[in-house]
């Protein structure tokens, strides 16, 4: 039976996308809310966190600022910088120090060349635009083909083929992210950052992030499943 392109059973994909997206934001949130209530057991804050690890890995040279937002940080590799919230700049907490650990980690991976990163860095102007334009060429393939012209799945071909590079673009952040956390806690161990207290609440801090790049995997792994059902059946 044909369904159409606008209303059809391939929507429970995007439903079970959505559904695992909320559920790793709100994991995410609740790790966060709790963990910013819990002091780390040697008082650092997340900006001396961060510059105990740079300095530790010589990277003196990388910067430390404060950003608006809240959960807005972030390592620039082009500026060397890294752009701490402000609860995560001066905050004590083990959520504060293990975010800013995490950032270092990033930065340590820059400096190291984490081959994973490097691609990933390569292709962001790719993803950029293959983003933008994939869409465009889905729903132009969508229109053509429901005038009756085989161009059409041509088109949505082509749309379909930019998708997937984005769908590459979150299957390569995911190691990146988790090797980060990995670093993170690793360093903040060495270096003294957090006692063996704070090692649990650090680890469910990362691990939560970590499910948001899992989750963002996911809703573009099923929305390319979505776009090859509706085009097998065109």
């Amino acid at each position: 039976m044909y369904y159409g392109y606008y209303y059809d059973p391939t929507m429970i994909l995007l439903v079970i996308a959505m559904i695992f997206t909320i559920f790793a934001q709100a994991k995410v949130s609740r790790a966060y809310r709790k963990f910013s209530r819990v002091p780390n057991h040697t008082g650092m804050t997340g900006m001396m966190a961060a510059r105990r690890i740079l300095d530790a890995n010589g990277l003196s040279h990388v910067r430390i600022e404060m950003t608006p937002g809240t959960l807005s940080d972030h390592y620039d590799p082009r500026g060397c910088v890294m752009r701490l919230s402000a609860d995560v700049y001066n905050g004590t907490s083990v959520a504060a120090v293990s975010i800013a650990a995490h950032e270092s980690g990033h930065a340590v991976q820059h400096a190291t060349g984490y081959g994973f990163l490097k691609f990933r860095n390569a292709i962001v102007p790719v993803v950029n635009f293959a983003s933008k334009l994939s869409w465009i060429l889905i729903i132009i393939g969508i229109i053509i083909a429901g005038a009756g012209s085989y161009f059409g799945s041509f088109v949505f071909d082509l749309g379909i083929l930019f998708f997937v590079a984005v769908v590459v673009f979150h299957l390569v952040t995911l190691p990146v992210e988790l090797n980060a956390s990995s670093r993170a806690v690793s360093m903040m161990q060495q270096l003294a950052i957090i006692g063996p207290a704070d090692v649990r609440g650090s680890k469910k801090v990362l691990s939560a992030a970590a499910l948001t790049y899992v989750a963002a995997l996911a809703t573009a792994v099923l929305q390319l499943v979505r776009l090859l059902l509706l085009r097998e059946r065109d």
